[in-house]
């Protein structure tokens, strides 16, 4: 058990940042295709958020809506996956809004605390794609806009190795609930079941003003019945680094690694040797923070990563801000 001072340090630590919580629970965006349309559930660098290892020990509710944009492409000189079919280059641009919230559970003083969120997603997307059938081929553009896939995590566990190292451990689940055809190359929802267990870590520095972040998943696809594909399985990593202000602003950068670990499954996949992704990315992120003495808060931390060295996957510039708030 810890010692009294030290539990009191901890809880003195903790209790400025639960704002962030609810930001990096919902930090876990999820795409609007899966490996199948050369995505998945992860955008390079759009997981991560402040205090990603950090749970707090004040229990209550907290909401947040987020706003990421993805504008990406693949070339036509490299054949993909997609509404069980190939083509010969791929376009796409989403825009995904989430509503989330998260319950921090009551527990006793100590080491550990556990909270639960849910995200209900809405997606409005446009693909384009050149769809080969035999020896011929076509131009397709399709949108889509609808509720996309529930996304919750039962469980988000928080220990307290002490008061500036954090640790947390969830398990993130996305739930095929979102409309599906198999036809179109553009649909609000995946038509898969996915679960990511995720490990974060932060490190808090120079008296809590400067924040090191580091968060590491893997992403288990189901199958997609419709078109006899499964996705393989995806490792991906973000850290992040923030030096805030007085003031409330906080200024640092992101990077991201997406790489997928198993070959894709099915007859399409066979055709494209497994069709294993990767990519990088990095960016600028900017946050701001606002407290009342009522208790009311907002949080804000806005963010913008370059994708390189991408292989079967979109490369693109996503965009992404996340608001929390608190009454």
């Amino acid at each position: 058990m810890m010692r009294t001072s030290s539990r009191h340090s901890v809880q003195r630590t903790t209790r400025r940042l639960l704002p962030w919580l609810i930001l990096s629970s919902m930090a876990v965006a999820p795409a609007a295709w899966s490996t199948e349309g050369a995505m998945g559930r992860p955008i390079t660098g759009m997981q991560i958020a402040p205090y990603t290892g950090v749970v707090p020990p004040e229990s209550g509710f907290q909401w947040a809506v987020g706003y990421v944009h993805y504008d990406g492409r693949i070339g036509a000189d490299r054949q993909v996956p997609v509404a069980g079919q190939v083509s010969l280059g791929l376009e796409a641009q989403a825009s995904l809004f989430m509503l989330t919230s998260v319950y921090v559970w009551p527990t006793d003083a100590g080491r550990w605390n556990f909270a639960t969120m849910a995200a209900i997603p809405y997606i409005d997307l446009t693909a384009s794609a050149t769809l080969q059938a035999g020896g011929a081929s076509r131009n397709v553009s399709q949108d889509a806009s609808n509720l996309f896939d529930l996304y919750f995590a039962p469980v988000i566990a928080g220990f307290h190795i002490d008061k500036v190292r954090h640790l947390s451990f969830g398990l993130y689940v996305f739930a095929p609930t979102a409309d599906y055809d198999p036809s179109r190359i553009a649909n609000p929802g995946l038509n898969v079941w996915t679960l990511s267990p995720t490990v974060g870590y932060t490190q808090l520095l120079q008296d809590g003003t400067l924040e090191f972040s580091v968060q590491a998943a893997l992403d288990w696809y189901s199958r997609n019945d419709d078109t006899d594909y499964r996705n393989g399985i995806v490792f991906r990593s973000e850290a992040l680094l923030v030096k805030r202000t007085a003031s409330g602003w906080g200024f640092g950068g992101v990077a991201g690694w997406i790489e997928q670990v198993e070959d894709d499954a099915g007859p399409t996949a066979d055709r494209l040797d497994g069709f294993r992704g990767h990519s990088l990315g990095v960016g600028p992120v900017v946050s701001y923070s606002r407290k009342w003495a009522g208790g009311e808060h907002v949080d804000l931390t806005l963010r913008y990563v370059t994708e390189f060295n991408v292989k079967n996957r979109f490369e693109g510039d996503p965009i992404s801000l996340m608001v929390s708030f608190g009454f």
